[in-house]
């Protein structure tokens, strides 16, 4: 059997900020989405629990621009132990006592086409199929469980159908180290971490989330996803 077309979906944005991990106080963006980015926006459209999400490609629509943010932020973040605290001896939170200026590198004016597939868990009741029918008539509609965005949640991504016409940028490069996902961790015994069950009664496994990276490259304005990567993260 013939496999199916990977499915497509087009966005775009003004800004976008796809965060390098190994920068620490500064957020600096990599020149293109990421394959968990783009998983992101994939979810975002439309998530189920008995489906996952494999991104086969990322197509770069318009010209690396970058874009230098300087913003107030906060140090720390507010906690229920903290705020129990407060209602039980006084005081409270004073952002402007932690509050501390942080530049952020990111993109702008960009847009990309994600291709990728959707795979079907073993306890599913619906075939690909199916799911394939409902992520286009979600993509033509407009709906989402909740607003894409690109990398930063400030960063609000529109979405439709690719019109035919869009093409991509004609540029080659290698881009170093790229984040590929979170890959959950078992222990030495090989016993998964944490467990839990949804409201169905579906078993879903939880443990500590460990970057993978893979050697990205840039083919004519195409960053493919290496197929080994989802075998080998046991995604």
């Amino acid at each position: 059997m013939q496999k199916e077309p990977p499915l497509e979906v087009k966005v775009w944005g003004e800004f976008a900020c796809f965060t390098r991990p190994e920068m620490k106080a500064e957020r600096v963006s990599y020149p293109v989405m990421t394959p968990s980015a783009a998983r992101g926006v994939l979810e975002a459209i439309f998530w189920k629990p008995e489906i996952f999400w494999r991104v086969r490609e990322i197509h770069v629509l318009k010209q690396i621009r970058h874009y230098s943010i300087l913003r107030n932020e906060v140090n720390n973040k507010a906690v229920v132990s903290s705020t129990k605290g407060w209602m039980k001896n006084g005081g409270g939170y004073f952002a402007e006592d932690d509050r501390a200026q942080r530049h952020t590198l990111a993109l702008r004016d960009v847009a990309y086409i994600i291709k990728a597939d959707v795979s079907v868990k073993s306890y599913s009741r619906n075939n690909e199929a199916a799911y394939r029918d409902q992520f286009n008539r979600r993509v033509i509609s407009g709906k989402c469980y909740h607003m894409p965005y690109l990398g930063c949640r400030e960063f609000t991504a529109f979405f439709g159908e690719p019109d035919g016409n869009d093409k991509t940028i004609d540029l080659t490069d290698d881009l170093g180290l790229m984040l590929f996902d979170q890959i959950i961790t078992e222990d030495p015994k090989g016993k998964v971490l944490y467990k839990h069950h949804d409201s169905k009664g579906h078993e879903i496994k939880k443990g500590n989330a460990v970057p993978k990276f893979f050697a990205a490259r840039l083919e004519h304005g195409v960053l493919k996803v290496p197929v080994e990567l989802y075998k080998k993260g046991g995604m």
